[in-house]
């Protein structure tokens, strides 16, 4: 599971962004690598607009997988390596959906600068969003652009048959989509001030308006984490181990029990003084003893 902040930083700005789609994906990957946790991220599951051909293309050439649920599959085009008759004739029915044709020797004419263009973005001399956008922004498309777009379709295309085929793939995917649906559900019930709207007009304020955000999110996450945990080991004690697979579908972005609202005061000294957990609520509303 990736660290809430960089997750916090991309969502910002894509929910901050007009224009391309292309800006909401590529802000992912330029979080992704700029991770500087200890957890080791391999994957991204997104939503219909988090994915493009362009993005499907540098997720695959910077070592990530992108697994997102595209809203109408069926609709994509599939891609093709070879001619369609080929693959008619050995696969009749699946032949017949690989509409599309990869350009294998534009691929393979830009493959050096893809994989330095890769490499640039590995190392942190330039971003993904801005490379993209510079792609993009050309009224003529180069060569590397449209050979990523064809490199694209080919992951595309991967990912597709792989989804369709593999059940596991799928759950997994819904599994993280619904962590991160809850994750920006925490988030819109903090910034509920002015609607959610942004107000502040310069950079620098924006930006410590977005952090104020992150570490209101990271505290109530890991409070929610520490509790978390000992709530499962007091229910474990109860009732007998507790299955690894069951708790992959808890998520820590939980706001039942906290209070948006009115003034706060932070006892930092009492805090300090305070020895052990707070004592767990039992499921009829009462407290059980205090944890050490």
């Amino acid at each position: 599971m990736p660290s809430v902040g960089w997750v916090h930083r991309a969502w910002w700005r894509s929910n901050n962004a007009t224009g391309n789609p292309d800006r909401e994906a590529v802000y992912v990957l330029d979080e992704i690598l700029g991770n500087a946790t200890d957890l080791p991220i391999t994957e991204h599951a997104t939503d219909t607009a988090g994915q493009t051909l362009t993005v499907f293309s540098l997720f695959n050439l910077t070592g990530f997988r992108l697994s997102p649920r595209i809203r109408d599959l069926g609709g994509i085009t599939l891609h093709r390596l070879g001619p369609r008759k080929d693959l008619t004739s050995m696969f009749p029915n699946a032949g017949k959906l690989l509409r599309g044709s990869v350009d294998t020797a534009l691929i393979r004419s830009q493959w050096d600068e893809m994989l330095r263009l890769a490499a640039s973005l590995k190392y942190g001399h330039a971003t993904a969003s801005l490379v993209v956008g510079k792609l993009h922004a050309a009224s003529r498309r180069s060569a590397l652009a449209q050979a990523l777009v064809e490199f694209g379709g080919l992951q595309r295309t991967l990912y597709a048959l792989r989804y369709l085929a593999d059940e596991t793939y799928r759950r997994r995917i819904t599994r993280q989509l619904n962590k991160g649906e809850t994750l920006h559900s925490l988030r819109r019930d903090l910034f509920f001030a002015h609607e959610g709207t942004v107000r502040r007009r310069m950079h620098e304020q924006q930006t410590e308006q977005a952090l104020c955000l992150s570490l209101a999110v990271n505290a109530i996450i890991t409070w929610n984490t520490a509790y978390l945990e000992l709530a499962l080991d007091r229910l474990s004690q109860r009732r007998g181990r507790i299955d690894h697979d069951l708790l992959a579908h808890i998520s820590p972005a939980l706001m039942e029990h906290v209070n948006p609202y009115g003034t706060y005061e932070f006892p930092v000294e009492q805090e300090y003084a305070r020895q052990g957990y707070r004592p767990l609520r039992a499921p009829g509303g009462t407290s059980v003893e205090r944890i050490r």
